[in-house]
């Protein structure tokens, strides 16, 4: 039995430098929270992404950017690992409010 390999994209991801917010990088060079605005391309085209994350580190704006595997059906965007799904849904705790 031939085992069946989806063809994965790749999204670039960050964190936002001034609060620390999980960033995906988007259309016009512009960072986003929201996945599904992030723009994904299969792994041979990401090497322009990623020069464009280390020009938005040398500017200070994002930390650490890497690149995540993710499937697209139609206009949905899914990491396809469990650390990456956690950190596109936002904070799993959220700090108590100050009084």
């Amino acid at each position: 039995m031939k085992k069946v390999r989806l063809m994965t994209h790749q999204i670039v991801t960050a964190n936002r430098l001034h609060d620390g917010a999980v960033v995906y990088l988007a259309k016009n060079n512009d960072w986003t929270r929201n996945i599904e605005s992030g723009l994904a391309s299969k792994p041979t085209n990401t090497g322009a992404l990623m020069e464009t994350a280390e020009r938005a580190v040398q500017d200070q704006f994002i930390i650490a950017p890497y690149l995540v595997d993710v499937e697209v059906i139609g206009n949905s965007v899914r990491p396809l690992r469990f650390r990456e799904q956690i950190r596109a849904k936002g904070p799993s705790i959220f700090a108590p409010a100050a009084e």
